[in-house]
C-alpha cells in the first residue's frame, strides 16, 4: 500500500523530495504559496491542495520543507494550517533546518493537539534527494522515528535516530559547521594552488583516498577552478545555520573560534550582495585586485 503524504513547501529542496516520493509510488498531496512550484509537482503526478489543512486532511504523514521556525509555525498552527486539518495521530516530519529549541516548542504544541513530530533535517541537497541518497538525522520518539522511515526510506540511504525531538536539528548544525569549514578550506587551498601555478584541477584526483580527501574537495575544487557558480545552495542559508550553531555554542559554553571566522566571512559576502549565490562564490573572498576569479 502506498503512503499518503502531504508536502508543505515545494521549493528547491521540497520539490526534489516531492519528485522522488511521487516516482517511488507515494500518494503525494502538495501545498505551497507559489502555485508554479505546486504545478511542477502536479505535472509529475502529485495532487494540489488549496491549503496546508486540506493537504494534511488526506494524509498520514506531513512533510515540512520550509525556511524558518516562524514559517513552520504559521504553516502548522496558523489559519488553514496543518493542525486544522490533520487527523489525530498524524505524523509531522519536519525536514526544515531550524533551531533545536524552536523545534522542541513546535513539537510540544503539536503534541497538545494530538499530533506526532519528528525533526529530520537533511544533508546531500536536491541532487541526492532525486536519487534517494539523502543523509537524514532524526529526532523524536523511537516509534515515531521508525514510522517516519516508511516514507523517508524513499529519499534517504542513511537514516539515523539521534535522540529525542531536537536532536536531529542539533546534528544538522554540527553537519553545517563541518561543511562550512570544509567549503572555506577548499576555496583557500584552491586559491593557493592557482597563485602558485599548480594545476588545481588535478588536486582532487591526486588527493583521492588520502586524509585530505572529502566529498566537498571532489565536488567543489573543480567548480572553483572552472568558475562554476551554479547554485545548489545559498551563502545566506549557511549564515543562518552557522548563526544557529553559534547560538548553541553560547548556550553550551563551547569555544568555536574557527566557526566564528567562517561565519564572519559568510556574513561579509552576504553583505556584499552574494548571499543568494552558491558556496562556490566563496572564491570571491580570495579575489584580490589583480585576480579575476568570478565568471
Amino acid at each position: 500500500m502506498s503512503n499518503k503524504v502531504a508536502l508543505i513547501g515545494a521549493g528547491a529542496m521540497g520539490g526534489a523530495i516531492g519528485t522522488r516520493l511521487v516516482e517511488t509510488g507515494n500518494r503525494l498531496t502538495v501545498f505551497d504559496l507559489d502555485k508554479d512550484k505546486v504545478a511542477a509537482l502536479t505535472a509529475r503526478g502529485a495532487t494540489p491542495a488549496a491549503t496546508a489543512a486540506a493537504a494534511a486532511a488526506v494524509s498520514d504523514f506531513i512533510i515540512l520543507s520550509l525556511n524558518s521556525p516562524k514559517i513552520v509555525h504559521a504553516a502548522v498552527f496558523g489559519q488553514d494550517g496543518v493542525a486544522a486539518g490533520a487527523r489525530p495521530g498524524a505524523l509531522i516530519i519536519d525536514m526544515s533546518s531550524i533551531d533545536p529549541d524552536a523545534t522542541k516548542a513546535l513539537a510540544a504544541e503539536a503534541s497538545d493537539k494530538g499530533l506526532r513530530w519528528v525533526d529530520s533535517p537533511l544533508s546531500g541537497g536536491a541532487p541526492k534527494a532525486l536519487i534517494g541518497q539523502l543523509t537524514l538525522m532524526a529526532g523524536g520518539r523511537e516509534q515515531d522515528v521508525t514510522d517516519a522511515h516508511q516514507v523517508l526510506r524513499h529519499v534517504a540511504s542513511n537514516y539515523t535516530h539521534m535522540g529525542p525531538v531536537g536532536a536531529g536539528q542539533t546534528t544538522k548544525l554540527i553537519n553545517q559547521v563541518l561543511c562550512a569549514l570544509n567549503f572555506l578550506a577548499v576555496a583557500e587551498a584552491t586559491q593557493l594552488a592557482l597563485d602558485a601555478g599548480v594545476d588545481a584541477a588535478k588536486i582532487p584526483q591526486a588527493l583521492k583516498g588520502g586524509r585530505a580527501d572529502s566529498a566537498i574537495l571532489q565536488e567543489y575544487m573543480p567548480r572553483y577552478v572552472a568558475k562554476d557558480y551554479r547554485r545548489t545552495g545559498r551563502i545566506d542559508n549557511m549564515v543562518k545555520d552557522l548563526s544557529g550553531a553559534q547560538d548553541l555554542a553560547r548556550r553550551t559554553n563551547t569555544a568555536m573560534p574557527l566557526t566564528a571566522v567562517c561565519a564572519e566571512i559568510h556574513r561579509m559576502l552576504t553583505a556584499s550582495g552574494l548571499g543568494g549565490e552558491d558556496q562556490a562564490a566563496l572564491m570571491e573572498f580570495f579575489k584580490g585586485p589583480n585576480k579575476e576569479i568570478a565568471g
